[in-house]
């Protein structure tokens, strides 16, 4: 797991310069994949602790959970400019405008997002099944209040 993160960050690392030279429609896509995948581990976590559509697997669910927390941890903020919105780009994104006009409100949201994520990747490391049900709420919570405020339909 340990190799997984240091390569998750060397991976950012080296991103990070990149992401300064990115189109912002390139911003867009590239933020729209790391929610994707985010989104597809939720899943699995919900069908194995949640709907119980799936036997539970721990290291299963540890492993998205980790997924969920390394991409909320990644640094996406840099994906998010002025020039990525839908006052800008249309029905290529459903960033909402008054995002930048609330930049203290988008932080605590994505901060608390990334403290539920964290949680839920650490809850997933002892298997606990309730534990993980509520840490997941919690994550999905925070996608919430952040979608409510800054996502259009």
């Amino acid at each position: 797991m340990k190799a997984l993160m240091i390569g998750a960050v060397a991976a950012l690392l080296a991103s990070t310069a990149a992401q300064a030279q990115l189109k912002p429609e390139e911003m867009v896509e590239a933020r729209q994949a790391g929610y994707q995948f985010m989104s597809w581990n939720m899943g699995k976590i919900k069908a194995q602790v949640v709907d119980g559509n799936e036997p539970f697997d721990q290291a299963k669910v540890a492993a998205a959970a980790n997924v969920i927390a390394a991409i909320a941890n990644s640094g996406m903020g840099a994906l998010f400019s002025p020039d990525t919105t839908t006052a800008q780009l249309g029905e290529q994104t459903r960033l909402k405008p008054e995002f930048f006009d609330n930049l203290a409100e988008a932080g605590r949201l994505g901060k608390e997002f990334n403290t539920a994520a964290n949680q839920l990747a650490s809850v997933a490391q002892g298997g606990d099944q309730a534990a993980i049900k509520k840490a997941f709420g919690d994550v999905g919570a925070t996608c919430k209040s952040c979608h409510d405020k800054f996502r259009a339909d």
